[in-house]
This record gives C-alpha cells, sequence and structure tokens, in this order.
C-alpha cells in the first residue's frame, strides 16, 4: 500500500466522503478567516512588554503545533491558535492591572496547561462541566466579546477616558482614529459580502490606506532569529506562585476549558461529527492536544492557545478530517518566515479587528434564557462586569456567586453542585481579602 493510500485511509478519507483537493482548499480558507491573529496579538503581547517579533514568531510556533497536533493525533478539522480574551486578561489585567511580570504571566499560562492537561487525563473535566450552567459559558464569552471590543474602542481613539463620565466619544477627526475608523468599515463590508479572509484583508488595507497617508510606516526587517526567540523559555514559575496565583490560574483554566468546549460542539455540529449520543467522539484527544499547545505557547512565549471557531469555515468549505487542520498548521509554519518581514501593524489598524472579533463573540447572549431570573441576572452581571472591571475573573466570581445565592433564595440549594459552592466560596473569600 502506498504512504499515499495509507494517510488516506489514517484520515478516514472514505468514511468522511472527502478528499485531498477538498482538504487543501478547507485548511486554507481555515487559516485565511484566523490569520489576523499573527497580528493582532502581537499587537496586544506588546502592550504586556512583550517583544513584537518575538511575539508573532510564538503566536505562529503554537499555532503551527496545536493544529498539527489536532490533525494528526486528534484528527479533527479544527484549528488552534492563542485565544483572543485570554491575551487580553493576560495583559490588560494579570500585567499591568495587577503588576505581574509578563515572565511570570507566561509561567501561569503554563501551569494551567499542565493542570488542564492532568485534568483530562483523570477525567475530571466531565465534573467541572456538568457543574455550571451553559448560560455562564454563554455570558463569560459574550462579556469576554464586550471586553475585547472595549480594548479596540481605546486603541482606536473612538472612546477615552473621562474624568467626570469615566469614558467619553474621542475625537473622530483625528487621523489615526480616522483610519481605524476606515478599518472597522471596510471589515464589515467584506464580513457583510461573505469573504472568508474579510479580516485580513481588511487589515492588510487598512495597513495600506495608512502608509499612503503617511499614518503607518512600513519598516519590512530581515529575519533576526535572536528577536524571534527573545520570549522562548523565560516563562518565571517561582515569580508567579508569589502573587495571585489561584486566581490567575484559575481564570485561564476556566475560560480555556468551556470556550473549547464551546467551539468543539459548534464545529463538531457544523462537520456532523457528534455520534448518536450527542457526544464527541475522541474528545480527550482534543483537549489534550488543546493543552498541550498551551504548554508550547508559554515556553515559546505566548497566552493561552485555544481552539478557533473560525475553524467553521473550514468546515463549511469541505473539510472533514485531521487533514485540514494540517494545513493550516503548515500554513503557520511559513507565516513564521514571512510575517516578520512584513513589519509591526500599529494599534490603528489591529484595533478594528478587536471591535468586530468582539461583536461575533457576543453572539452568545442568544443561548442564554433571558426569562428565568435565575439565569438571566447571574449572566448580565458577568457580561457587564468583565468589561467594567477590566477583568474576567471578576466578572465569573460575581456571576457565580449570584447564581448560587439565588438558588439558595428560591429554595433550590438541592440543584447546586457542592463543586459550585466551594468555587462560591472561593471568590467570596477572594472579594474579602481584596476589600480588607
Amino acid at each position: 500500500m502506498s504512504i499515499r493510500h495509507s494517510l488516506e485511509r489514517y484520515f478516514q478519507f472514505r468514511e468522511l466522503g472527502t478528499d485531498w483537493r477538498t482538504e487543501t482548499l478547507a485548511g486554507l480558507t481555515t487559516f485565511l478567516t484566523m490569520s489576523y491573529i499573527i497580528f493582532v496579538n502581537p499587537s496586544i503581547l506588546h502592550d504586556a512588554g512583550i517583544p513584537t517579533q518575538a511575539a508573532m514568531a510564538a503566536t505562529c510556533v503554537s499555532a503551527a503545533f496545536g493544529s498539527l497536533m489536532m490533525g494528526l493525533y486528534a484528527r479533527y478539522p479544527i484549528a488552534l491558535a492563542p485565544g483572543m480574551g485570554l491575551n487580553a486578561y493576560f495583559t490588560y489585567t494579570v500585567v499591568l492591572g495587577m503588576g505581574v511580570p509578563w515572565q511570570a504571566a507566561l509561567g501561569a499560562v503554563f501551569i494551567s496547561g499542565v493542570v488542564f492537561l492532568l485534568l483530562t487525563l483523570v477525567g475530571i473535566r466531565q465534573l467541572i462541566l456538568s457543574a455550571l450552567p451553559p448560560e455562564l459559558y454563554a455570558a463569560v464569552a459574550a462579556g469576554i466579546g464586550l471586553f475585547i471590543a472595549l480594548v479596540g474602542f481605546q486603541k482606536s481613539g473612538i472612546i477615552v477616558g473621562n474624568r467626570n463620565t469615566l469614558v467619553a466619544l474621542g475625537n473622530l477627526k483625528e487621523p489615526h482614529t480616522m483610519l481605524a475608523i476606515f478599518g472597522l468599515l471596510t471589515i464589515a463590508a467584506l464580513m457583510a459580502w461573505r469573504v472568508r479572509a474579510a479580516m485580513l484583508i481588511g487589515i492588510l488595507a487598512t495597513a495600506a490606506v495608512g502608509a499612503a497617508f503617511g499614518l503607518v510606516r512600513w519598516q519590512p526587517q530581515s529575519l533576526n532569529w535572536g528577536e524571534l526567540t527573545a520570549t522562548a523559555g523565560k516563562l518565571d514559575i517561582p515569580a508567579i506562585l508569589r502573587v495571585g496565583f489561584l486566581e490567575i490560574v484559575f481564570v485561564f483554566l476556566f475560560i480555556d476549558l468551556f470556550d473549547n468546549l464551546g467551539t468543539l460542539v459548534g464545529v463538531a455540529k457544523k462537520a456532523g461529527m457528534l455520534d448518536s449520543g450527542n457526544r464527541i467522539p475522541r474528545v480527550e484527544r482534543i483537549l489534550a492536544t488543546d493543552a498541550s499547545a498551551t504548554i508550547v505557547g508559554s515556553l515559546a512565549g505566548t497566552s493561552t492557545v485555544v481552539s478557533y471557531i473560525e475553524s467553521a469555515a473550514g468546515v463549511v468549505a469541505g473539510g472533514r478530517s485531521g487533514f485540514t487542520a494540517v494545513v493550516v498548521g503548515l500554513l503557520f509554519l511559513i507565516a513564521l518566515v514571512v510575517a516578520p518581514v512584513v513589519g509591526f501593524i500599529p494599534q490603528a489598524v489591529t484595533a478594528p479587528a478587536l471591535i468586530v472579533v468582539g461583536s461575533l463573540m457576543a453572539s452568545t447572549v442568544a443561548d442564554i434564557r433571558w426569562s428565568d431570573p435565575v439565569l438571566a441576572l447571574p449572566a448580565f452581571l458577568t457580561m457587564v462586569t468583565i468589561p467594567l472591571t477590566f477583568s474576567i475573573a471578576t466578572g465569573v466570581a460575581f456571576g457565580l456567586i449570584a447564581y448560587t445565592l439565588l438558588r439558595v433564595f428560591r429554595g433550590e440549594f438541592r440543584r447546586v453542585s457542592w463543586l459550585v459552592y466551594v468555587l462560591t466560596a472561593l471568590f467570596i473569600a477572594r472579594f474579602v481579602y481584596l476589600s480588607s
């Protein structure tokens, strides 16, 4: 049997009704849809003090590793890369908000990846997933979307700080703000026309317009492996043990777990991959891949790696096997060489992508049962406190405490898992500690 036929058998081409051409095009589609992360993730991590070129390299390396492992080991058409929301939490809450050095924050990402891998191997994830209402997952996703959008509005200058009203409308005539508005309209128009690579094309088009008006300086650079590897192995685990260790690791773990599961369910439904019991086959391999990619990402120098919902674009294009993810991984390896030559993309260019990604994540509010106050109020508190406090952990805490108390007040304390009671107690203790 030839290598070609062996690979077709391994990826189950016949059973899945696919072929090499379809899988390759699907992989290209997924890559183009999510490739904005190559520029957006370094832009966010740069604010944490991580060198841009190194962050870009770490983004490509972790995305390549995760996607290749997903395709070869788990055999699903799901691509991975550093997660939006978690990179914002890493930068604006942990590093800037808590004053944690980025090296220590990478240590927290590493520990969360190891813990997630252990939880997957021993099967505890089912207990965690069944303990919390799905409305809370949806609220967290929507809250992160609002958080990311707020960061995008700030970076673009559309929203600015105000001593009297907290926030206010910025100067829309400022050239960089006008460039960001152009970028936002361009991406929105491309998405309205169902262009697959809308965000990537929008970022590049905005950069080109900015360069034409002297707002963006194109600074192509030759490959400098010293700069590309400036964050490799720089994580500081002992340092994170001396600061808010449990809270930081818990949030990384919590968001990674539920973001990953939501992506898996969404993509699996589109691809018709759920079994007769509405379960995802080989889910342990998928979660192990996600955890392993996070570990590799922390060693390379980037925040938590997650499965990307943009993988659904490849599924719509016909991707059914793991080879779709393999193609994505190979393209990220190529981007590792090509992306640094593009040069640094300024905030006014990447900010529109943050706003658009935020709007996409906020769509999960449709999954919340707003008619039930026991679920609606905790979900609302979660959504609004995440962006208003600039902390995903605080939003999760408000939502979980409210959910537990409302269940108890309604006499439904038996419907609350012991694990939720434990988490609620820990969050209350956290607020007491912070206020003391």
